[in-house]
This record gives C-alpha cells, sequence and structure tokens, in this order.
C-alpha cells in the first residue's frame, strides 16, 4: 500500500483512497444529524487484494471516532464485515452492543 492516501471528499460523499494518485476505491456514505450512513464501498480491481477497502473503513470509522458527534450505521456488507472482524470499533457503530472488557 506504498503512496496510499485516503481521505473524506464531502463534495461526493465519499471516503476515497488513491495510490500515487490514481483513485484505488471509495466508500460512499449519507450523512444525518447522528449518523454517517456506509451505503457502497468499492475498490478497483486493479487495486483489489492491496488492504485499499481496510485502509478506507480504518479511516473513515477513526475519523468518526475523533469527531465524537455522530455513529456509523453500515448498511455496506464489506464496513459491516469489517467492524465485525475489528471489535474496537463497535463503540463507533449505531446499535452495537459495547466490546466486553477482557
Amino acid at each position: 500500500m506504498s503512496g496510499t492516501v485516503v481521505s473524506n471528499n464531502p463534495g461526493n460523499s465519499r471516503y476515497e483512497a488513491h495510490v500515487d494518485g490514481a483513485l484505488a476505491g471509495f466508500a460512499e456514505y449519507e450523512v444525518t444529524d447522528a449518523l454517517v450512513v456506509f451505503t457502497h464501498t468499492e475498490v478497483l480491481p486493479a487495486f483489489e487484494g492491496q488492504g485499499i477497502g481496510s485502509a478506507i473503513a480504518r479511516y473513515a470509522l477513526d475519523q468518526l471516532r475523533d469527531e465524537g458527534n455522530r455513529k456509523a450505521l453500515p448498511v455496506c456488507p464489506f464496513i459491516k464485515g469489517w467492524i465485525q472482524r475489528h471489535p474496537d470499533y463497535l463503540a463507533v457503530t449505531y446499535g452495537a452492543a459495547p466490546a466486553a472488557d477482557a
């Protein structure tokens, strides 16, 4: 993932990953007062298997956690599955039970 840059593109309502300047993938969203609803995630075929989707998910959810004023509602199967594999992000997920402390 060398040269990967993830950013929020609010004008297009999506988080985007660029690799060496080329669009590699994106996660589309809709914003409400309380939620960011993740509707679709796509990694372009040339970049599949390189962790692009994970980089987008982590960046977007970290941004939500840092801002602290909205929760994620993952309608998109990729984002939903990613959160399930990374339970430390349950606290930022709408309707999810908090992870139990070990």
